[in-house]
Parts: C-alpha cells; structure tokens; sequence
C-alpha cells in the first residue's frame, strides 16, 4: 500500500525525484522496479508503478466515447513521460520534458499517492490547492460527502 498523507520532496539539479522514506519502501517493495513517470495535464506529474501504467494506457487507448480526447491525453502522457527506475538512494529520475512543463527543475515538491499512481504536485500547484481548500468551502464539501453516505 503506499502512503497515506502530503509528502515534501525535491527535485535536484540533476532531475532527480528524492523521495521520502515511506515512498522509497513503497517502491521498493513493489514486484517491478520499472516505473513510468510523465503527466497527463501538463500540470500534475504522475510515477506509475509499470503495470499500473499498462491498465491506464490501455483504458486511453481503448476508450471510444472520445476518441479525440484520449487521443490529446496519450499524446501529452507520451510527450512528457519515460520510463524510470528508482535507484539505490531513493531518487527517481524525471524526465526533462516533464521537469521544465511543470518547472520543477532543482525546486521542492509534493508527493501524495492516489489510486495506483504517485502525483507530484510543484509548490504552484500545492499552494493552489491549499487555497481551494478554504475552512468555509470545506465545511459545505464534508456535509456533501456525509450526505452520500461517508463516515
């Protein structure tokens, strides 16, 4: 399982991803070490477990309702994705396409895992987020989510 919770991470003048030790036991303990690192959005990078990636690729590839719209979708993730490993100390290097288009390049980051794939959020994205997450929208956000039925 991989980690619950927002995790500071860096990237290094090298581009390479340092994750915390939590994310390093996550994929250190997974059956492949291949990952494929890349974004879907241009805004939001994604590290995905190799099998994880087959299933998401072949759900845009397959997926007829909007041809033109998975077609724009495989095109960014192949345009800024590659595959990667992680390497003896926990680092993960970034594909350079990917490091400019979300300007990560040698600055701090934030990593949180969801569904099969780790999101790496760069501080502009994380502050925005922060800032749609306002005390008086969440309140309303709770009471829609305990409505449906959470607990």
């Amino acid at each position: 399982m991989p980690p619950n919770g927002m995790y500071p991470a860096r990237v290094d003048d090298k581009g390479r991803l340092k994750v915390p030790k939590s994310f390093e036991q996550y994929f250190g303990a997974l059956p492949e070490k291949k990952l494929f690192v890349t974004s879907l959005d241009r805004r939001i990078g994604r590290i995905y477990p190799i099998s994880a990636w087959m299933k998401t690729a072949d759900f845009i590839l397959n997926f007829g309702a909007e041809p033109e719209t998975a077609e724009r979708v495989w095109f960014v993730a192949q345009d800024l994705g590659a595959d990667s490993e992680m390497d003896g100390q926990g680092r993960i290097l970034l594909p350079p396409e990917l490091r400019r288009e979300l300007m990560i390049e040698d600055q701090p980051v934030r990593l949180c895992a969801a569904y099969e794939h780790v999101e790496i959020l760069s501080e502009a994205i994380y502050q925005e987020r922060r800032q749609q997450s306002l005390p008086n929208q969440l309140t309303s956000d709770v009471h829609v989510l305990k409505r449906a039925g959470m607990r």
